[in-house]
């Protein structure tokens, strides 16, 4: 079974000066293609800590983690940034959108940081419109995130995270700030693009939310706690 992710004995540890934060303490775990993670715990259990580094955003004290089979340890600020962007999506529950960008130049935003790629072309630019349809938004190409509702942000979120056709995408409570009939879209969605063979990686308090994936990690301490194997869930359309 080919790996995703991997994580092998990672530790973070924060020295605030008075105190050390032992975030993580050792913890290994795999994540084959295709697989689909709930990362569950109480606050200060971790997890956070775990999704931002699977994201690159953060380095490790102690311990290796292996993306697309390359330790991560090994890459300068520049190669990992380069592997972040294209292997990685992100979605945030607080969809961390450019309020002054329109909802196509939010879409676009990855495109920017791709090494050698300093402009968009039409070729780009119709990628981005077919991701903004694919999640409904292409009646709403010109708007800005103030003019959307918060499922729709989100949608707009999902598009700029395919956007350079990441393997990987890491989701931060993802219907975190939404209705129920909304969470169900997003849900969906993420299903769907599960479906399509990516690695779905989500941080939820939602035991609902929990229960649609593969996998349940819990943490507690900084160390995971249970790992369950669940059924795949059935496609909603």
């Amino acid at each position: 079974m080919k790996l995703a992710a991997q994580v092998v004995n990672l530790s973070k540890f924060y020295d605030l000066g008075s105190v050390v934060v032992k975030a993580l303490r050792g913890v290994s775990t795999d994540f084959p293609e295709g697989d689909f993670v709930a990362i569950m715990g109480s606050s200060g259990s971790g997890k956070s800590t775990l999704l931002n580094l699977l994201g690159a955003l953060d380095r490790p004290t102690s311990g290796q983690y292996f993306l697309g089979g390359h330790d991560v340890s090994t890459l300068d600020d520049d190669e990992l940034s380069v592997m972040r962007n294209d292997m990685i999506g992100f979605i945030f529950q607080s969809f961390n959108l450019i309020a002054q960008y329109t909802v196509l130049e939010n879409i676009e935003v990855p495109l920017l940081y791709r090494a050698g790629y300093p402009a968009i072309g039409r070729a780009e630019k119709e990628w981005c419109i077919e991701l903004a349809n694919m999640v409904g938004l292409g009646d709403r190409l010109d708007h800005r995130p103030f003019q959307l509702s918060g499922g729709q942000q989100q949608r707009v979120s999902i598009a700029r995270a395919l956007v350079n056709d990441p393997e990987i995408i890491l989701a931060d409570e993802p219907t975190g700030n939404l209705d129920s009939a909304t969470e169900s879209e997003i849900m969906t969605i993420l299903h769907n693009l599960n479906a399509e063979g990516r690695t779905i990686i989500m941080v939820t308090h939602e035991p609902s939310i929990a229960k649609q994936t593969k996998r349940q990690i819990m943490m507690k301490d900084g160390i995971i706690e249970s790992e369950t194997i669940l059924q795949p869930p059935a496609l909603s359309h």
